[in-house]
């Protein structure tokens, strides 16, 4: 028997339509802060996600879906949202949009081949935002309070926002000679992948989990001791504004971004619910004041985060929480008889045509099991059709709540009936 991929997951009609009440939630905060919505191809050139992700990334070197086309071109499902975003950005010259800055939200499949463990698939499902074109401590600011607007709109409240800064590019060239001297006497300690980093990027060793015990990560260089004037200020700004919103946060000092690119503020959401898991991450981001140059666009800076749609329902599952979602039907048919279940059928359509749900049974069932199924798809308000009723040319449209019923024309009853009184 032929079987999902491993890393996959179908995500059937009982739970799609929790996706759906999210995706219209976010849609929906995004429109608040007057975000408005990307769309790029699945897949992307191998190149622009090198440049873009990084060389010295696990997800570059381990995690991508590459493949050659019938061209010979090398071709990669994109492992995340960021770089397909600047790229159009550039691609499209949106650096000339009258409305500056652009502001942009994204949602798709992502693709990362990883060992599939709780909330975390081969296939995931992200949404993002990014803003580009400014530089100001209040966007990052505004950047946070969204993501956090997201989570809470759904009752989230074990939350917790780590944020640091990682200076400008000075501060970070001082930073990361500190960690070079610290991590280099003993570097051999250290796996492969970090003695590879320790030259070209000392900062992503702070990320390594198959290290992440050695006693020298306890003891590295903390970055808040390298910045410069300039980007000590800047975080500052940033964390009063967050303080007067009444933001509560905690400055994580090993909060790190260790891409070229990445500058100012690093960000991540955690979930602190009881049983949510070992990895506590929802969403992380920052500021990018190098990435856009990098991929051979102009100078400008961005900010932005990517968050897991799969994480968020383990987050509102571990709290409990159940999404208000009404997944009811207005009527539902039940007919007796061949020349009934044939007209109920044009009742049907006429109900669906003035935007009316309905729904009958089609699998010839008796009466009881016809109201059964009606109890099973939630529907609001049942109408019993038969010979009399096609004779008469009234039918009687019963509550399913209260269970009380009202005569009316069947050729006009949406019409006739008050249902807020039925």
């Amino acid at each position: 028997m032929i079987q999902i991929p491993r890393g996959t997951k179908d995500i059937l009609p009982v739970d799609s339509i929790k996706w759906q009440y999210i995706e219209e939630v976010l849609r929906e905060t995004c429109r608040n802060f007057n975000y408005k919505e990307i769309r790029t191809p699945i897949f992307e050139q191998t190149e622009l996600f090198v440049r873009g992700v990084g060389d010295t990334t696990d997800i570059v070197n381990k995690e991508m879906y590459t493949f050659t086309d019938k061209g010979g071109r090398s071709m990669t499902l994109r492992p995340e949202g960021t770089a397909p975003a600047v790229r159009s950005y550039i691609e499209n010259k949106m650096h000339g949009d009258p409305n500056q800055p652009v502001k942009i939200f994204y949602q798709g499949p992502m693709f990362r081949y990883e060992r599939q463990q709780k909330g975390r698939y081969r296939q995931f499902e992200q949404f993002g935002v990014e803003v580009i074109g400014v530089e100001d401590p209040l966007i990052d600011v505004e950047v946070i309070s969204l993501l956090l607007d997201i989570y809470k709109s759904f009752g989230l409240e074990k939350l917790e926002l780590h944020i640091n800064s990682i200076g400008d590019f000075e501060s970070r060239e001082d930073y990361q000679k500190a960690l070079r001297e610290h991590f280099a006497p003993s570097i051999g300690e250290f796996c492969s992948d970090c003695q590879s980093r320790l030259d070209r990027n000392p900062m992503r060793i702070l990320d390594c989990k198959a290290d992440a015990k050695h006693p020298l990560m306890t003891t590295a260089p903390n970055i808040q001791d390298y910045l410069n004037e300039s980007s000590k200020a800047y975080f500052e700004a940033i964390k009063e504004t967050l303080t007067n919103m009444g933001i509560d946060f905690i400055v994580d000092p090993n909060l790190v971004r260790g891409l070229d690119y990445y500058t100012h503020t690093a960000f991540e959401l955690m979930s602190s619910a009881e049983g949510f898991g070992s990895i506590t991450t929802l969403a992380g981001g920052g500021r990018y004041n190098g990435l856009i140059e990098m991929l051979d666009g102009p100078n400008e800076t961005g900010i932005g985060f990517g968050m897991s749609i799969e994480r968020l329902l383990l987050a509102l599952e571990a709290e409990s929480i159940e999404l208000p979602i009404d997944d009811s039907i207005d009527f539902y048919l039940v007919t007796m008889g061949e020349k009934a279940r044939i007209e109920a059928s044009i009742i049907l359509n006429r109900l669906r045509t003035n935007g009316f749900s309905a729904d009958m049974d089609y699998k010839k069932r008796g009466m009881k099991a016809q109201i059964k199924d009606a109890d099973r798809k939630k529907a609001r308000y049942m109408i019993v059709l038969g010979d009399s009723e096609l004779e008469s040319g009234k039918i009687h449209v019963r509550n399913m709540d209260t269970r009380k019923e009202v005569e009316a024309n069947l050729d006009c009853f949406e019409e006739e009936v008050n249902f807020d009184e039925a």
